[in-house]
This record gives C-alpha cells, sequence and structure tokens, in this order.
C-alpha cells in the first residue's frame, strides 16, 4: 500500500501484543488504561516527533471527566500547565469593537474546566504510561502498515533514516525496522497519513460522509506584567472572517503573564483568495486584542487541522487487525471546541474491548457507536453543517439544535473540503476590510521560526504532488494557485525560471523544510493531488507548551 524498496533491505524486527502509532491523548490514555487492565500484554507507542508533545497543537480546555476515570489522582499532581477555568466571555467583533453575547453557549461554558497545554500534557501521560511497563519510541515515524496474505494489519514500518533528497543513501542510512503486533491501533490525529490509506484500501467511509476539517493557527505570548486574569476564557466570531466563512478565535489567560490564543478557520470555504494565517494576524490586531499583546513576545507559535465532520463523518473503526481512536476517528466536538476528552474516552473504551476480546478488533464499531463518546455528536452533528448556508442561519440553526439537544428528525450532509472552492471569476470577492498590522510576526517565515520545525534538507520532499503540470496551468487559471495562500508556513511557491533560450516558465518550488505538518495541503488541494507523508523520524516542529 506504499512504495516498496526496488531491493530487498534487511530489517530489524520487533514484536508486541499492541502496537499504538501517535502518543497524543488517545494513544497515550489507550495504552495506560490496557496496562491498568492486563499488565502481561505488551504495548509499544511510536510517536513521530522528536519528543513527546513536540507535534501536538490545541487549544486546549479540557472536560475533565475522562482523564478522572483514567488517572483518578491526577489533580494531585497535574500537568505543568493546568489553570482552572473560572470566566467565559463570548464576543461578536466587526472591524472597530465588538459586542459582548449576554450569555454564552452551553457547549462553550467551562465552568470546572482546565485550561491546559495539550503537548505538555502529553508529556506530563508518558512517564505514567512508562511506569505501566508501556514502551514509547518517540522519533519513530511509521511510514507505512504492514499486512499479511489476506490483508489483515499486522503492523507498521517504520521509515528509513539517512535517505537523501534523490532516494540514494547517505552515510548514515539506517533501514526502518518492522514493528509486529497482533492489533495496532492508530491514533494519529486529525488526517492520520495512514490512516487516510486504510480507510481507502478497507472502504471504511463507505456508509459515512466525508470527513471535513478546520485549520487552527495558535500562539503562546508573554504579555507585560498586570493584563492576564488566570482562568478567563474568551472566544470571537465575526470579523474578520465574512458571513461566508466559518471562523473564530481563542483566547486563552493562563498563568506567568502568559496567553494562548489562536483562530480557526472551517476548511470549507469557498474563496479561492482567503488566507487563513493572515485572518489570524489581522484579529491579533483589533484595537480589542491588540492591547493584551503590545509589548509582549511570542513563546511559540504552530498550526494544525481540526477534525470537524462529527457524527455523520465517522468511518469505520475497526478493520482486520487494526482500529481508530480520537481524532484519527473524528471525534471531535466542534460547538464545544473540544476533543481531548472524546479522545481520552475513546482510548479508554478501546483498551476494554480489546483487554475483554483477547485483543480481537472485531466489535469495536459497534461499542465506540453505542458510547457517551457518539451520543454527544450525534446532538451537535446539524450544528457545523448549517454554516455553509453562512454566519447568521448557522447561528440560528445552532440556536434549534442546542434548545432541542439535536432531536432534529434530519442530518445534514457533510461535504469534502477540497471541492468547495469556487473559482476564480465565479467568487463575489468579499469586502475584506483588514487593517495595518503591527505585531508579530510580519510575515508566514518569521511564523514558522516561532514554530522551530526543523528538517533536514536532504531527504526526500515529504509532501508529494501528483502532476505539479496541473499547478502552473489549470490551477493557476482556475485557482490562482490556492496553496500559496492555504499553508500556514509558505511551503509552496510558484516561481518563474529563465532558460538558456530567454524563455520563462513557471514551476511549482516546495519548500518542505517550512512544513509544520498541519495537513493543509492534504485536505483543501481542490484537484487532490497533494499527498503529505511522514518525513523522517523527528522532524519536524518542536512546539513548547502549545
Amino acid at each position: 500500500m506504499t512504495d516498496a524498496p526496488q531491493a530487498p533491505v534487511e530489517r530489524d524486527v520487533m514484536e508486541y501484543d499492541v502496537v499504538t502509532v501517535g502518543a497524543g491523548p488517545a494513544g497515550l490514555a489507550f495504552a495506560i488504561r490496557l496496562k491498568q487492565l492486563n499488565p502481561e500484554i505488551s504495548v509499544c507507542v511510536i510517536e513521530k516527533a522528536s519528543t513527546i508533545g513536540a507535534h501536538i497543537l490545541s487549544g486546549a480546555v479540557i472536560e475533565p471527566g475522562p482523564l478522572d476515570a483514567l488517572l483518578p489522582g491526577w489533580r494531585d499532581a497535574p500537568p505543568p500547565i493546568c489553570v482552572p477555568a473560572r470566566e467565559d466571555e463570548f464576543w461578536f467583533f466587526n472591524k472597530t469593537g465588538g459586542r459582548k453575547f449576554p450569555i454564552v453557549p452551553p457547549g462553550m461554558r467551562n465552568h470546572g474546566n482546565f485550561i491546559v497545554s495539550l503537548g505538555a500534557m502529553c508529556a506530563w501521560l508518558a512517564p505514567q504510561a512508562e511506569a505501566l511497563g508501556v514502551e514509547i519510541y518517540p522519533g519513530f515515524a511509521a511510514a507505512e502498515t504492514l499486512h499479511s496474505d489476506d490483508g489483515t494489519v499486522i503492523g507498521v514500518r517504520i521509515g528509513d533514516m539517512g535517505v537523501a533528497k534523490d532516494g540514494s543513501h547517505k552515510p548514515g542510512y539506517t533501514a526502518g525496522i518492522d514493528i509486529r503486533a497482533k492489533v495496532t491501533v492508530l491514533a494519529e490525529g486529525a488526517r492520520g497519513h495512514l490512516t487516510k490509506r486504510l480507510v481507502k484500501r478497507f472502504e471504511l467511509d463507505r456508509d459515512s460522509d466525508p470527513q471535513a476539517y478546520s485549520i487552527g493557527i495558535k500562539e503562546l505570548w508573554q504579555v507585560p506584567e498586570g493584563r492576564v486574569s488566570p482562568g478567563k476564557i474568551v472566544h470571537t466570531l465575526g470579523w474578520p472572517a465574512d458571513n461566508r466563512i466559518y471562523g473564530g478565535s481563542f483566547l486563552y489567560h493562563l498563568d506567568n503573564n502568559q496567553i494562548a490564543l489562536g483562530y480557526v478557520s472551517g476548511l470549507d470555504y469557498q474563496d479561492p483568495d482567503y488566507k487563513p494565517w493572515e485572518a489570524f494576524q489581522q484579529w491579533k490586531n483589533h484595537p480589542l486584542i491588540a492591547p493584551l499583546l503590545e509589548g509582549g513576545n511570542i513563546l511559540s507559535a504552530g498550526a494544525r487541522a481540526i477534525v470537524t465532520g462529527g457524527w455523520q463523518s465517522l468511518p469505520k473503526v475497526e478493520m482486520p487487525g487494526a482500529l481508530l481512536i480520537g481524532d484519527t476517528a473524528g471525534l471531535l466536538n466542534v460547538p464545544k471546541i473540544k476533543g481531548t476528552h472524546q479522545a481520552i474516552r475513546s482510548g479508554m473504551l478501546a483498551a476494554d474491548h480489546l483487554a475483554a476480546n483477547a485483543l480481537a478488533p472485531a466489535g469495536f464499531d459497534a461499542k465506540l457507536r453505542a458510547s457517551d463518546a457518539m451520543a454527544e455528536l450525534k446532538k451537535v452533528r446539524n450544528i457545523k453543517p448549517g454554516f455553509k448556508k453562512g454566519l447568521w442561519f448557522g447561528l440560528l440553526n445552532g440556536a434549534w439544535e442546542t434548545a432541542t439537544g439535536g432531536l432534529s428528525p434530519w442530518t445534514l450532509k457533510v461535504t469534502p473540503d477540497w471541492s468547495s472552492l469556487d473559482k476564480l471569476g465565479q467568487h463575489e470577492r468579499p469586502k475584506r476590510d483588514y487593517v495595518d498590522r503591527s505585531l508579530a510576526p510580519r510575515d508566514r517565515l518569521q511564523g514558522v521560526y516561532y514554530a522551530a520545525t526543523e528538517h533536514d534538507e536532504d531527504q526526500p520532499v515529504h509532501l508529494k504532488v501528483a502532476d505539479t503540470s496541473i499547478c502552473v496551468t489549470r490551477c493557476t487559471e482556475e485557482y490562482g494557485n490556492p496553496c500559496t495562500r492555504f499553508c500556514p508556513a509558505g511551503v509552496y511557491e510558484i516561481v518563474e525560471d529563465t532558460a538558456a533560450d530567454g524563455s520563462r516558465h513557471k514551476r511549482l518550488q516546495i519548500n518542505a523544510a517550512n512544513c509544520v505538518h498541519c495537513k493543509t495541503c492534504d485536505i483543501k488541494d481542490p484537484y487532490e493531488i497533494i499527498t503529505w507523508v511522514t518525513p523522517e523520524g523527528g522532524s519536524g516542529p518542536n512546539y513548547q507548551n502549545l
């Protein structure tokens, strides 16, 4: 199911009862729970980031219930960033000001919840898993799944190290090992590259709507003394997004004069000129936001896809030899803007199922669909799709669905994000009404600096474009190369070269070293010709407390 080496390569083999791909909240919760239930089961967790938490980015406000069930004493020794939620505000912005809603929507009321850094929380969870006997390997990027002759998943292959850009082996070449297991648990997060292939191979989405996504762009700021109210949570709608774009912000007050803030743009937007990163920077310069940040400095920044399809987009989550949990399955609750509690909940449910069924995945799909996790998603299934008809319809529809508890006798359809872009000339250009920006970062490349992303320049490009000629012909003419705008890291450029005869030719240049692994290109490309695959293990962003 992936490109195999042309010549046989001798590979080491490691064998476990269970291999888990991804050391996020779902994968770690699963591993902890399985070891709690049966310490004799051997469990391995592999993570493509250089350290646990380095690729994790989320708001994040968590509902503590599932974590209470997993680790009942966690509040006695909480994660390093863990601030009790104390105050909620919900605003509608225009260019020069805003109006605070008198009532915060029920799903966004956070009394009893905690503001955390999800990356720091995962780094906190990992040693607790290891204390139970879980083996965790950061820097191990799963490049492909392994299959028996009948197609059953029997483990994963770690990507080779030391491969040059041209495919040749550098002096330090090391063949990736094969990790074989009785069951493989995919906990890759949103748009996992192995999950994407398995969904296609086993037709797991045959009976569901396409998955949908948003892009979340986040920064962590250190601000001057006296501006932070620890535990305060602010969300906004409106400017700088126009009424046809699903967009909104979050701003969380932490301890130590720090603020976590970010902007979410639905990737079902139609405007081919829309720039999610620019929308975030515009929002930061709003008159009600900029005074909080002026004189401060950015500590860390990054971007990540968010899975938003919900109940109707959930694929089948089991297949021979493997299962899906967390955001890989698509369990985020969009109106709440929360998925961590769902990730932990699904990880625990998967562990319970495997421990009780001799590690057989069969039956997990039915168990998940009958669980509280899915009941929660069903109640809100129509809220995000309602915004397809615009902001005001979406708000009214959301109020209806909330009031009725999701009991509407209909389920709105979800369509794929790649198909939503209007072509140039067919889209009514909105009045951007943008402001002059003064706050850092000044451009996307400076933002990449704050993500501390690292890739060996001499390795194969991990952003595979099936036909680059489309980029400088059809895409230029029809959409004006939207990849140069939707990527938050400036990975894609259309450059012009001069040939020896003086003629000029355009080509696509991929600045793969800038990539922050958000997967937006894999999702939003209108021709579906971009495929994100994992680069060499340990590559990518090194987020600090995002």
